[in-house]
């Protein structure tokens, strides 16, 4: 089992970047395949990153292509979301998620452990 924490977000101006992290307790870190979701508010949660396990591969929503990235230290138990060219429609609470048998999941009902959010404000 493992338990997630993320930080990092707050208010930024359009234009602007924030990098959250989740830090993980628990066992084995580095076998869980990691993933940042947002929920907009009244809409579903939805996919925006997913890391593999070893850090080699990634996948992103195509909203957020090429503005933002995903990243682990394995060493630290920690996953990043850097995000770059804020806009106001990136205002969301930010999940991150852990789930160790699929390969870049985009599907939340995949994953297995949440943490509690983090929420990104983005000011025009």
């Amino acid at each position: 089992q493992v338990q997630l924490a993320e930080s990092g977000g707050g208010l930024v101006q359009a234009g602007g970047s924030l990098k959250l992290s989740c830090a993980a307790s628990g066992r084995a870190f580095g076998t869980y395949n990691m993933g940042w979701f947002r929920q907009f508010p009244g809409k579903e949660r939805e996919f925006v990153a997913t890391i593999t396990g070893g850090g080699g591969s990634t996948r992103y929503a195509d909203s957020v292509k090429g503005r933002f990235t995903i990243s682990r230290d394995n060493a630290k138990n920690t996953v990043y979301l850097q995000m770059n060219s804020l806009k106001p429609e990136d205002t969301a609470v930010y999940y991150c998620a852990a789930e160790k048998t699929g390969w870049l999941i985009i599907d939340k009902d995949q994953y297995d452990y949440w943490g509690q959010g983090t929420q990104v404000t983005v000011s025009s």
